[in-house]
């Protein structure tokens, strides 16, 4: 559809408004008889605004003509009209076809890639594995063999579950979901243990199915059996079956930070200057000097495709570089700011590993004054679920 609206922006088209009570009837009849109008806005309900190529013009005016519509050429748009207008300059329209012939060739090809995977999840070096299998930037769209490239792209990653690349105009549009790691299934007629996944203390355990192989306030290692897919009784053999039950535990999460008194800190002066680029696929032209004028400076890269449609990306892309001044300078901590520095560093990296922040029993903090720094350590007490099922291997 790009395409035949780009063949007509170069062989012309015209604004029309059309007036009459049966807008919805001249819409269906222009879609039945396949004449191409877009960029439709309709207004107070009797009023319906398109664009129409110059060929289905006639074409256009039979349909209001048979729904009792009146038709009005608002603007006059392409190569046409503009040849027309400036007859007399001749440069000028050589150089508007050559614009038009280059952005039809361009057409033809991918000039943007863009990945998007469920939840914003983050994929490592999905770009260049994508890129590996012949979909980049520059490849001739005819070329690409779409169910090619995603069941190469399935065999060679284990952390994708489903992938799909839908081509619009010259923009590769790759959605992806992350596969997870799922714990193994086992089916309820196999027989299997319940086993510690972390270590902990426990707090209570409950078997529905086998036999505790702890106690209450027993400490437990990663791996220990808590309930063995067993059961027998004083008159009865033992019998294999599949455990159930839940078993929770405290489990400690610790870290510690070493915090130095005197600290070299960056900050922004509040300066920046910016720099703008322009690249044709591999060529570029900078309109700035190399070498930034700031000492110390933090620099944002951004590469920004040029498109004319929402999906129509041309092969040539912007560059902006935004150099942000900085400077560095000694900051002198109390212990108490210290202190308080290592908790907060420590909050956000243990909390992180934690799944559940209700499950959070205490926190305990603890520090060591030395001359040049304290050393804090927090730990964390966790009451969690930390069963898990192991099949026993006959």
């Amino acid at each position: 559809m790009y395409i035949g609206i780009l063949l007509r922006l170069i062989l012309g088209y015209v604004r029309v408004k059309i007036e009459g009570y049966y807008i919805e009837r001249f819409i269906n009849i222009c879609q039945n008889r396949k004449i191409l109008i877009w960029n439709l806005k309709r207004k107070k309900g009797v009023e319906l605004h398109v664009n129409i190529g110059i060929k289905d013009f006639k074409r256009l005016k039979e349909v209001a003509r048979k729904t009792n519509c009146k038709m009005q050429i608002e603007k006059k748009r392409g190569l046409p009209f503009i040849l027309h207008k400036y007859k007399k300059r001749k440069i000028f329209a050589v150089a508007l076809i050559i614009v038009a012939i280059l952005i039809y060739i361009s057409s033809l090809y991918i000039w943007n890639i863009e990945i998007k995977v469920q939840d914003n999840e983050i994929i490592e070096n999905i770009e260049y594995d994508i890129t590996s299998l012949g979909l980049k930037r520059g490849v001739v769209k005819s070329k690409i063999d779409i169910d090619d490239i995603v069941n190469k792209l399935r065999l060679k990653r284990n952390d994708i579950s489903w992938v799909g690349i839908n081509i619009k105009g010259t923009n590769a549009i790759i959605e992806i979901v992350k596969a997870h790691e799922k714990p193994e299934i086992i089916d309820n007629n196999e027989a299997c243990n319940i086993i510690a996944k972390k270590d902990g203390v426990i707090e209570s355990i409950i078997a529905q199915n086998g036999t505790a192989q702890v106690a209450v306030s027993e400490e437990v290692k990663k791996g220990d059996v808590l309930i063995a897919g067993f059961m027998e009784g004083k008159y009865t053999e033992k019998r294999y079956v599949h455990s159930l039950g839940e078993v929770k535990a405290k489990a400690f999460y610790k870290g510690n930070k070493k915090i130095p008194y005197n600290q070299e800190i960056t900050t922004d002066t509040g300066n920046k200057e910016m720099k703008i680029g322009i690249k044709f696929k591999n060529f570029q032209i900078n309109f700035f000097k190399t070498l930034s004028k700031f000492e110390i400076y933090d620099t944002i890269y951004t590469n920004q495709n040029l498109k004319i449609f929402s999906n129509f990306y041309l092969p040539i892309s912007v560059i902006k570089i935004i150099n942000k001044e900085q400077k560095k300078e000694q900051r002198q901590y109390s212990i108490e700011e210290a202190i308080e520095l290592g908790k907060q560093e420590l909050t956000k990296e243990i909390e992180e590993k934690i799944e559940n922040k209700n499950d959070i029993m205490g926190v305990s903090v603890s520090t060591e004054e030395h001359e040049n720094y304290v050393e804090v350590f927090m730990t964390y007490e966790v009451l969690e679920n930390i069963g898990e099922y192991q099949k026993i291997q006959n």
